[in-house]
């Protein structure tokens, strides 16, 4: 880490340096997690023969998670800290990625669907507590440029994610023509034999995630403590008296949804789109989540001369742009399009993130909860993408979600991220 970005993690005499480097890991972690979920998505849509809209349960079940569990997630964390709250995500993470073995044993789509509900119960948790917590480690005026560069280390394994699970994964496959040829026993024995892929690799993850919770169990982390000398919030609802935390619950929904239908549904749609094999499409997946790294570091470079909430607003508009060129185009530039969508959604969600909780003081925690239960978009949206896909017959029109999407996100960067002036004067 460069002397620059050190400066971003020092706040009253106290260098955040570690913590800051083990609180950044996990945001690779979830970051793989989820880079995984476009892979599996086609590699399940084949092994079990389901539509498009069926196989966007992958993303239902991951982000409903979201919605049940930071409730309690935030309670953990005013319980218990931090530290207690990270350990639990890792664990539950962990166990989820276990759970794909008996999965993939029983040959049970459903079964799949419950271990991803899993680890997506334990990303919660830990998403909860480590995009607050790394705000927190360092200066205020640099939380959001600090955040933004915690998740950059989430873009670079949304590059590593597809080109790695992709050659693990979908490559074992048949072939259409193949498997066309079987005989109807043959064929669901070499479709069994798919779905078994994924064994190996979530084993791998599992074991690695109770390395990484043993590490964090014997490491100081230190306290944040809440400089405001406003009380508590009562109850989660107690923090929607913030209006920029209402829109920036609003503005998170209609992001991750919008970030989750363009990444999940991406291999599926450019080989429709750009007429282009799986693996060549994942290649490309591979170079969206590249252009999202570049994106993550190259905002958090211009945020020191253009205000957080204005470079958002640009990038949205920019989006919805591209998002027309995604709809009405042919061939290869729908591809590049939607790799250029990636580079601009980039800072999108720890720049609402942090806007969204700025100046909450003692609602920090349960406001947190809120945004991160909104991330729920991403279990609603990409369905009404799929819908859209099947009932039109061409997957290009999905698109109008995401377009939709950036219109919001539009408005919470030019007005919505305004503070009201309850937070000095009002103790409720």
């Amino acid at each position: 880490m460069s002397k620059k970005h050190q400066s971003l993690v020092k706040a009253h005499g106290k260098n955040y340096l570690v913590p800051f480097i083990l609180i950044t890991s996990l945001f690779f972690l979830w970051g793989f997690a989820h880079n995984l979920d476009p892979v599996l998505i086609p590699h399940l849509k084949k092994s079990f023969t389901l539509t498009t809209v069926q196989a966007t349960l992958v993303d239902t079940s991951v982000f409903i998670a979201y919605f049940i569990m930071a409730m309690p997630a935030g309670f953990i964390m005013k319980k218990y800290g931090y530290k207690a709250g990270i350990i639990t995500g890792l664990l539950l993470f962990a166990t989820g990625a276990f759970l794909f073995i008996p999965a993939a044993n029983t040959q049970q789509y459903n079964f799949f669907l419950v271990a991803l509900f899993v680890i997506a119960c334990g990303l919660t948790i830990l998403e909860t507590a480590a995009n607050p917590y790394a705000a927190s480690l360092g200066d205020p005026d640099t939380s959001t440029q600090r955040l933004n560069l915690s998740q950059s280390f989430n873009g670079l394994a949304a590059a590593l994610a597809p080109v790695i699970g992709a050659r693990i994964i979908l490559t074992k496959g048949f072939s259409d023509a193949e498997l066309n040829a079987m005989t109807d026993a043959a064929r669901k024995v070499a479709l069994a034999s798919e779905a078994s892929s994924v064994k190996l690799p979530y084993f791998i993850l599992g074991t690695i995630l109770i390395l990484i919770a043993l590490v964090f169990a014997f490491t100081h982390l230190p306290k944040i403590q809440n400089n405001d000398k406003q009380e508590a919030g009562k109850h989660i609802f107690h923090a929607f008296r913030h209006r920029h935390l209402s829109w920036g619950v609003a503005a998170q929904f209609f992001y991750v949804g919008a970030q989750v239908s363009v990444f999940s549904l991406f291999i599926l749609y450019a080989t429709k789109s750009a007429d282009i094999s799986q693996i060549k499409a994942a290649d490309y997946l591979g170079a969206c989540g590249i252009a999202f790294l570049i994106g993550r570091f190259l905002g958090t470079f211009l945020m020191k001369y253009i205000l957080p909430q204005r470079l958002l607003a640009m990038y949205a508009a920019i989006n919805i742009l591209l998002c027309t060129v995604a709809i009405a185009a042919h061939g290869m530039i729908t591809v590049y399009a939607v790799i250029a969508i990636c580079f601009f959604m980039s800072i999108m969600f720890p720049t609402i993130f942090s806007l969204g909780i700025k100046g909450l003081g003692g609602d920090t925690e349960y406001g947190s909860s809120l945004i991160i239960m909104s991330i729920v978009g991403g279990a609603i949206l990409p369905r009404v993408f799929g819908y859209i896909s099947d009932a039109s017959g061409n997957i290009q029109y999905g698109y109008i979600v995401p377009l939709i999407c950036f219109i919001v996100i539009v408005y919470f960067g030019i007005t919505g991220y305004k503070m009201n002036n309850i937070d000095e004067n009002v103790s409720l």
